[in-house]
């Protein structure tokens, strides 16, 4: 039996593996950093104010398929409203927030009955705040909490902490207007 040798795959090969990963991420990283694609879909979050990366006049907008495209971040917490523990999935807010070139150093937070909030854009440094898409694996209908909903952290925070996650937490979010 004659026993064929197997060369090592060669060293273009080994880079060519090496790089076509590398080039995905790089790709994907300058397509956040480009501009803001229209969305297809109904818009379903518009950022006003200080966005530095509009892509519907002086606004950033943002339909579901563009938020399930960043990085979404999976977690269960026992919120005040639940006496479970809820499981929830979406895009660090931050995250959404950096897309659109938001500067600025408070967020109003508005949703759908026009109830507001303010948050200090330092909450987005100091705390994975979550812009949820699902509940428990499902999307958020509109006639719960849907179909964005803010999340804090709230496992991390007791006494005052975790009465202003709470006062800050907005669900049926529709816009945010940076200052």
């Amino acid at each position: 039996m004659v026993s064929k040798s197997v060369r090592p795959p060669g060293r273009r090969h080994a880079l060519r593996r090496l790089a076509l990963p590398l080039l995905s991420v790089l790709g994907f990283q300058e397509a956040m950093a480009g501009k803001l694609t229209e969305p297809s879909g109904p818009v379903v979050l518009t950022l006003s104010g200080r966005v530095g990366q509009p892509n519907q006049g002086a606004q950033a907008v943002f339909d579901l398929a563009m938020l399930a495209a960043f990085t979404q971040r999976r977690f269960s917490v026992k919120t005040p409203w639940d006496p479970r523990p809820v499981s929830f999935e979406g895009p660090l807010l931050r995250d959404v927030l950096k897309a659109a070139e938001a500067r600025g150093s408070r967020l109003t937070l508005a949703a759908v009955n026009d109830y507001k909030v303010e948050v200090p854009m330092e909450d987005l440094e100091h705390w994975d705040v979550v812009l949820a898409l699902k509940m428990n694996g499902q999307a958020i209908p509109t006639r719960t909490k849907g179909p964005l909903f803010v999340v804090y952290p709230f496992d991390l925070a007791q006494g005052a902490l975790l009465e202003q996650f709470r006062n800050r937490s907005i669900w049926q979010l529709v816009s945010i207007q940076i200052d």
